[in-house]
Formats: structure tokens, C-alpha cells, sequence
């Protein structure tokens, strides 16, 4: 946990809001996960639905069972027992991306906002792990983060209209793996051969949030051969703990 406390809120008359921040940060995030999870762990009587989001967490519960003034002390109590592995991955995922001419047409025009030259951009992108900080827009669609203050980059001053599944685009400082075919504002920096998102699969999305993910480059050549394969496109998810 960080030194600020997370704020408890009311929220309607079943609900309470455990706010960790009100900007967007990895640790915030990464709090409000582990949050989530340790609250269902905990099994309080009354609580439903534990829902998150990026940096908070609404807990419902059901009023004839327990009171929001007891639960408030009880989640404030469940806070404190966070430990710091509690807010690393459990999984990291290995995938493949294509960052060549072929399957990057906007990454010129991406790092050139972001202030650094391809070269830099890529190693920006595979130099370093993201976590998985939400699903959402499409099934199983990653929103990964965070990339570094630079990438804070706008939006194209007109829509694509579609890019291909597997896509990896950049969006402010954070990337996405395109779930399917679909239109964006965002730009087209790579693609891989990964499926996000197999709704016949006995867990139709591959990543859950909080996962890490480690980018690593490919030749359009070897990319060629990925996509040909199962849909798994050589990625590897490794289990951490």
C-alpha cells in the first residue's frame, strides 16, 4: 500500500466505493485488484457483487445482513493486509509482435508524437513488462499499461475504419490487442498473431486483469509463420505465482 489511505464512499444504498486514486497509476491499479480479490477471499457476510475498476473497487452488500458502517471498518481492515506480492502479477505472458513495415504502418507517425524515433519506440514497447489494467470495449480486449509519460499522445484527427484482430495499437500510454475487426481513432503500431479472445475456448478470454505482458519483436517473415498456427500466435504464459 502506499502512505495515502484509499477513500471509502457511499454508493447508493447497497453499495460503497473504495477509491485508491483519482488519477490512473500502475500501483493504483494494482491496489485495487488485489483489493478485489482479497475481499472475496475474505467471504464477509452480506457482501455481492465485488466489482473494479481502473483504480477503485465497489463492494455491494445486502443491508438486512450487515450495515454499510460495519462493512466500511471491515474492508478498512482488509486494506491493511495487502502485502506487496499481492500486488505483482501472477502471470506473464510471452508474445510475438510484428513492429515491420508490413504490419506497423502508424508507428513512424506514433513515435514521432511521442517525441522518440522508431528504434526507441520499439524498445520502449519491448523493453519493459505491462500489466493488464483492464478488459473491456470488445470480449477479452487487453488495455496494457502504462507506457512512459511521452507516450501521452492524441487521438487521429479521423477514424480507421478497421483494423485487423490481433492488432496492437497505441492509445495515450496505454496498448491494446484488438479482440477483432473494428474501426478506431488509435494508430496501428503492430500486430500480432494472439487471439484475445476464443468464446468456444473453456476460458473464452486469455488474459485477466493484473496479468504482465512482455512484447518481443518478430520479422514479418516469422510473423507470417505464427499466423498460420492455432491462434495462440507463440505466445507463452508463464505462471508466477
Amino acid at each position: 500500500m502506499t502512505d495515502d489511505a484509499p477513500e471509502f464512499c457511499p454508493l447508493g444504498i447497497d453499495g460503497i466505493l473504495v477509491r485508491f486514486a483519482r488519477v490512473l497509476t500502475e500501483e493504483a491499479n494494482a491496489q485495487a485488484l488485489a483489493f478485489r480479490d482479497a475481499v472475496a477471499v475474505a467471504a464477509l457476510p452480506g457482501v455481492g457483487e465485488i466489482a473494479s475498476s481502473l483504480t477503485s473497487v465497489r463492494v455491494s452488500f445486502d443491508p438486512t445482513v450487515t450495515s454499510r458502517v460495519s462493512l466500511m471498518e471491515q474492508l478498512r481492515e482488509v486494506t491493511q493486509t495487502l502485502s506487496a506480492q499481492a500486488l505483482t502479477p501472477k502471470r506473464l505472458w510471452h508474445i510475438p509482435v510484428a513492429i515491420g513495415p508490413d504490419h506497423a504502418p502508424q508507428l513512424a507517425e506514433a513515435a514521432a508524437l511521442a517525441g522518440v524515433t522508431e528504434d526507441q519506440a520499439v524498445a520502449e514497447i519491448t523493453g519493459q513488462d505491462l500489466r493488464v489494467i483492464a478488459i473491456g470495449f470488445a470480449p477479452g480486449q487487453p488495455y496494457l499499461g502504462m507506457l512512459p509519460p511521452h507516450w501521452n499522445i492524441p487521438r487521429q484527427g479521423s477514424l480507421t475504419e478497421s483494423l485487423p484482430r490481433g492488432a496492437l495499437i497505441a492509445a495515450v500510454r496505454q496498448l491494446i490487442i484488438w479482440a477483432a475487426d473494428a474501426p478506431t481513432g488509435w494508430r496501428h503500431i503492430g500486430q500480432t498473431a494472439f487471439e484475445v479472445y476464443r468464446p468456444d475456448a473453456a476460458e473464452p478470454f486469455a488474459f485477466a486483469p493484473g496479468d504482465a505482458v512482455r512484447f518481443a519483436r518478430v520479422s514479418d517473415h516469422e510473423f507470417s509463420a505464427l499466423h498460420q498456427g492455432d491462434g495462440n500466435g507463440g505466445a507463452r504464459c508463464e505462471v508466477l505465482r
